[in-house]
């Protein structure tokens, strides 16, 4: 997931996939299959629901030679110890203070991506820390998103004034195209949108091939 340069000759937008909260990895493993082999995917975030250390990294391996040997980066939603551990390619995390505080565990060998942000200083302070990429968009803890007119204009903002990719977070085949027509470099997909297989994912892929890169 690198810069994709001059935003004046962007690249087409790509997905990133984001399960829902992982208590058993088989419960997505078929889902997550046919995604990777349907379409182009950039990365897939793992989430997790809450256990212990060696119950999450066995969720870990049992998906990540699925994903990667895909050609997609495998991300962990926070637990940026576990990122060298596991062979995962990095880690997700929400909030300027947990980023910062993780950056030590992940830079430079691996993607640190940076989510949870509120306002448009705290995009720029997570930009200037060394975020490989921020989201917009996506729910917090309990489900909660921002208006989805607020995500679009701090992506098209985004794009337009900086070089570091932007992740707008969809939840509907509308929001994917609307996101990048305002300039994402990824869409990310939540579960609503991908757990029902490869037509599922065919269609995203249709909404975004009609998107002729700017």
């Amino acid at each position: 997931m690198a810069s994709s340069g001059n935003k004046a000759s962007r690249d087409a937008t790509r997905l990133y996939l984001v399960t829902p909260p992982l208590g058993d990895a088989g419960a997505v493993a078929d889902a997550l299959a046919a995604a990777l082999n349907a379409t182009d995917i950039a990365a897939v975030l793992l989430r997790f629901a809450d256990s212990d250390e060696r119950r999450l990294i066995k969720r870990i391996e049992a998906l990540r030679i699925l994903i990667q040997s895909n050609g997609a980066a495998l991300l962990l939603d926070g637990y940026p110890d576990l990122v060298a551990r596991t062979q995962a390619d990095g880690a997700h995390l929400s909030g300027v203070e947990a980023f910062t505080a993780a950056t030590p565990a992940l830079k430079p060998q691996y993607i640190a991506g940076c989510g949870g942000l509120t306002t448009r200083h705290d995009a720029m302070l997570a930009g200037e820390a060394g975020a490989d990429y921020v989201m917009f968009g996506e729910p917090d803890r309990d489900g909660h998103r921002p208006r989805f007119e607020a995500v679009l204009e701090r992506v098209a903002w985004w794009a337009e004034t900086l070089t570091i990719p932007c992740v707008g977070y969809a939840q509907s085949l509308d929001e994917v195209e609307a996101l990048a027509g305002a300039g994402a470099d990824f869409v990310a997909i939540g579960e609503p949108l991908w757990l029902d297989g490869a037509p599922a994912i065919h269609a995203v892929t249709q909404r975004l091939s009609v998107m002729e890169p700017a």
